[in-house]
């Protein structure tokens, strides 16, 4: 949770009446007229300093805006003349004055120029400063008064010292500050309860943050007092590596910051861990723009997230710290800009404002040696022994530096199928999915994430009935993948002969290759030819059953193990911009990426996502900032494919010849709970529609501007772009090789002018073949500290395991309404324990309340794929859509599938059925709080004999992450 100083009444740490300000207003120009400090420091007294203060204090109350400005200008010249007149007239000798004289006369100044309402907000501001004050003062009066035992602390030197009480209490204090309902005292108590003597410099630290972390599910606020804590520790391990300082606290190490990049920088090239080029940016204007106080930000889960998996390391100790490691990654993307250092300072203050994150590859390599920074990888399989093995040794080495994978298996021949060169019969896809299974296995992500694949096949195939059986827990375990993702890659003739209960044909694809690369009418056409075939003896290799029988055993696969997920080939072929280059032939690892694969290009896709609660503002979308937002993120991305680094030479020539990335968004859950929208209401449907609505405008228009600047992509001619076909143009292609209007059911409203744009695209071109995608997004919002994705939330209150460890969750919107109306407490927490995370079953929560805060399971489906399909009319790739289904049986899978087909959705994700979904019971003294984990998947053989639906996978999962 972010502390959300927008609306308080003077602008915190920055108007008189703190220490910050303080110096603010008193450390420069010498003169006659001095200052005495609280702490009794005399510094020289200065007007420019009280000119600073009095405007920050004005745009706290009024802001910032252009009609604003000219008066607050000329308003705050008057009034620090006044100020300072009235101190030059009673010592015209000279003399000292306090800091309190000071405040006091800027406040009668307000009073008499009649700004009531800023000198208002000024002096409870000062009241509110002063009563920190004075619980600061307390805490440590009380700290040194209480019966805390004399303890030695070892330091990693082997020396002994006592422990530092002031400096523990100093630190607890910062990071409680500007927080509200957390206890600092609350924390050194206990922090020193738990200590001994010869305790670890290390493990003080640590009973610090332990004690912080046990209090998050009470106050979601003690969240980001843990983060601030941790952050001591990153501080003390970085700052000594460097050779910089042994310890800073929060304050210090703003001031640090400059220094410490610099002598990171430099580090990591001595130890060929990151580009030399970066050395040759201007250092000490990239380092002043480092804001130190960003680090403040950050939640316990954020923050150790990057600490364990993202910072730059050296034989374990990680000496890249949170704005040194965003600026790495900015510089890394900016090293081919013309003014190199202004563009890296613009693509810092994004990402560092958590405005918008990169993927993970970016994030982890983005300024080193090998900058691998590009997301998906998608890779069509030729028939051939050769080709095959070609794939899976791609496979490895696009896994090897952080790729997530999609394989497209269709063309690969049947079991049983002739192979002429050894006049024998091939063993099918299956047993090579096994090798490829092993591989993502052996071959893991640079060490830091489990490598992950997903391989997809068309529903024609021979193959398919032992294709989605691959993840079944029993059967021959030679034909079985228990690690990789499987899909199916579905074609509209085989949902119409599902809807109509007709009859379905399997081939070989050695016997019908074109199969592979038709899609809509042309697909349909030839495949009733092929049918024709078999009856007239003139094909003998296939297999003819009823379609409803194949769909229910894929649905029963897809409930029974959570795989084959459900992808569209038609609407992702016929709504793509690239029908003139080729096909697209499959998805990738997380079903958002729809690009042409075939044996000379392997698709990439580069992306990152839009937070959503950073461009909100009273009346909704901030259209203004998400325009600026999305322009700087699409020139992000842009520049991720000139500097990405190709370990296979496909990749390099589809990524250079088209230029695709995939812009996303992430935080839709809170940007409902913030305009106090239901996730199931027509009115998170509309916010789905149009807020991908504008951003999809914006990226395109962003893209077609870079195209001016830079040159359209190569492949730009014949396009759709080029015919003024725009995203929600294309819908309009896909209902007519539908041939039936009631197998599209889209909504087509549109609130923006989208006609000038069309004329933009088709004079000025497009920089990038495809430019939105919504992917996951489960690490980067974790860094952040917002709700994935598109996802709603999962549980009010849980326990969150991934690879960095075990983590509270608690809901702060919902925690925030409940205190408004008196109702958090300690029976509240373990009520939401209790009901796992539901406030639906709990009395006493209000009724707009329980419908605000459903939870994922608590939300039926419908709204899920509403609101996707509001969004991917918008869309020129996919989204990685999670399908949560409460009591699943299958007639609730058979409509949700059917009607994510209808709603013209391109992919779906996960099934996540509850049921074998476990919680522990526990109440606030005992300390156990809600986790939640996976069960065994059932072996099921159908949908009457269960009652209960397992998850299909774990919710954090990491091959769910390998996209962001």
């Amino acid at each position: 949770m972010q502390t959300d100083t927008q609306h308080q009444p003077a602008a915190a740490s920055q108007t008189p009446g703190d220490n910050a300000s303080d110096d603010a207003l008193s450390t420069t120009a010498p003169g006659q007229l001095r200052v005495i400090k609280r702490n009794g420091k005399v510094v020289p007294y200065t007007d420019d300093k009280i000119t600073v203060a009095i405007t920050k204090a004005f745009l706290a109350v009024e802001g910032g805006t252009a009609a604003a400005s000219s008066r607050i200008h000329e308003t705050v010249a008057r009034l620090t003349e006044q100020v300072s007149a009235t101190f030059r007239r009673r010592l015209a000798s000279g003399g000292t004055i306090h800091i309190e004289e000071i405040q006091d006369q800027v406040e009668l100044a307000l009073m008499r120029n009649g700004e009531q309402k800023i000198a208002r907000a000024y002096v409870l501001y000062r009241e509110e400063q002063s009563r920190k004050r004075a619980e600061k003062a307390n805490i440590k009066t009380s700290a040194s008064e209480s019966q805390h035992p004399a303890i030695t602390v070892k330091h990693d030197d082997g020396t002994e010292a006592p422990l530092d009480m002031a400096r523990l209490e100093g630190l607890v204090v910062e990071a409680c500050a500007g927080l509200e309902d957390v206890d600092a005292s609350k924390i050194i108590n206990e922090t020193v309860k738990n200590l001994y003597d010869g305790v670890s410099i290390h493990d003080v630290n640590t009973s610090m943050v332990m004690t912080a972390r046990t209090l998050i599910e009470q106050e979601p606020n003690y969240s980001q007092v843990t983060a601030r804590l941790l952050m001591d520790s990153l501080r003390a391990e970085a700052l000594q590596f460097l050779g910089v300082a042994k310890l800073a606290d929060q304050h210090e190490m703003e001031a640090l910051y400059s220094d410490a990049f610099k002598a990171y920088v430099h580090r990591g090239i001595e130890l060929e861990l990151i580009d030399p080029e970066l050395a040759r940016f201007d250092l000490d204007r990239i380092g002043a723009a480092l804001k130190g106080e960003r680090d403040m930000q950050f939640t316990y889960l954020g923050l150790q997230t990057l600490y364990d998996r993202y910072f730059i390391h050296s034989r374990d100790t990680r000496f890249e710290l949170p704005q040194c490691f965003f600026m790495r990654v900015a510089m890394g993307l900016a090293v081919r800009e013309d003014d190199r250092e202004a563009r890296a300072i613009e693509f810092y203050d994004l990402l560092s404002s958590f405005d918008y994150m990169s993927s993970t590859p970016t994030l982890f390599n983005a300024g080193t040696l090998r900058p691998q920074l590009s997301s998906c990888y998608l890779t069509t399989v030729p028939d051939d022994l050769h080709g095959i093995y070609g794939a899976i040794q791609d496979n490895a080495m696009l896994s090897k530096f952080a790729g997530g994978l999609g394989n497209d298996w269709t063309p690969v021949r049947a079991l049983g199928a002739y192979i002429k060169g050894t006049n024998g019969k091939s063993q099918g896809v299956v047993p090579f999915l096994k090798v490829v299974n092993d591989t993502a296995v052996a071959v893991n992500q640079g060490g830091k994430r489990k490598g992950a694949v997903c391989a997809y096949l068309e529903t024609w195939h021979l193959d398919i009935e032992e294709f989605v059986e691959l993840r079944k827990n029993t059967g021959d375990d030679r034909r079985r993948t228990h690690d990789m993702n499987t899909a199916n890659w579905i074609p509209d003739l085989f949902m119409k002969r599902v809807i109509e209960e007709q009859e379905w044909t399997l081939f070989s694809p050695n016997d019908v290759p074109d199969l592979h690369d038709l899609y809509g009418q042309a697909f349909e056409k030839q495949y009733l030819e092929y049918e024709a075939m078999t009856r007239d003896g003139r094909m003998k290799l296939f297999k003819r059953i009823p379609a409803v029988n194949l769909w229910r055993k894929m649905l029963s696969m897809l409930f029974e193990t959570g795989h084959p997920w459900f992808t569209f080939k038609d609407p992702c072929n016929l709504r793509s911009p690239q029908q003139h280059t080729g096909v697209v032939h499959s998805s990738n690892l997380c079903t958002e990426i729809t690009l042409n694969t075939n044996k000379d290009e392997i698709a990439v896709c580069n992306l990152g996502s839009i937070n959503l609660t950073h461009h909100l503002n009273e009346g909704g979308l901030d259209l203004v900032k998400l325009e600026q937002t999305v322009r700087t993120a699409v020139r992000m991305l842009d520049n991720v494919i000139d500097i990405n680094y190709y370990s296979v030479p496909q990749a390099r020539n589809s990524n250079l010849k088209h230029r695709p990335v995939g812009l996303g968004i992430m935080g839709f859950q809170d940007a409902l709970y913030m305009q106090k929208i239901a996730y199931a209401s027509p009115q998170a449907v509309a916010f789905a529609d149009t807020s991908m609505e504008a951003v999809s405008y914006f990226a395109i228009k962003a893209s077609s501007e870079l195209a001016k600047e830079r040159g359209s992509y190569a492949t730009f001619e014949g396009s759709l772009w080029s015919q003024g076909i725009l995203p929600i143009d294309s819908i309009e292609i896909l209902a007519r090789e539908r041939g039936n209007e009631k197998y599209l059911m889209v909504d087509r409203n549109q609130t923006l002018d989208w006609n000038s744009l069309r004329d933009q695209v088709r004079t000025m071109g497009m920089r990038n073949s495809n430019v939105m995608a919504i992917a996951p997004t489960a690490t980067i919002a974790n860094i952040t500290g917002v709700s994935q994705s598109i996802e709603p939330t999962y549980q009010n209150l849980y326990v969150k395991s991934n690879l960095s460890g075990e983590f509270t969750v608690v809901n702060p919107f919902l925690v925030n309404d409940l205190k408004a109306r008196g109702l958090w407490d300690n029976v509240m927490v373990n009520d939401l324990k209790y009901y796992d995370g539901s406030v639906l079953p709990i009395d006493r929560v209000p009724a707009d309340l329980k419908e605000i805060y459903r939870t994922a399971f608590e939300v039926e489906p419908r709204w899920l794929v509403e609101a996707a399909s509001r969004r991917q009319k918008w869309i020129d790739q996919a989204q990685s859509l999670n399908l949560y289904i409460a009591q699943a049986n299958g007639k609730k899978l058979d409509v949700t599938y059917k009607m994510a087909w209808l709603s013209g959705l391109k992919t779906t994700y996960y099934l996540r059925a509850i049921g074998a979904t476990t919680s522990e019971k526990s109440t606030i003294s005992d300390g156990r709080l809600n986790s939640v984990s996976s069960a065994a998947p059932a072996d099921t053989a159908s949908f009457e004999q269960a009652a209960d639906v397992p998850q299909a996978c774990s919710l954090d999962d990491p091959d769910c992450e390998a996209c962001q």
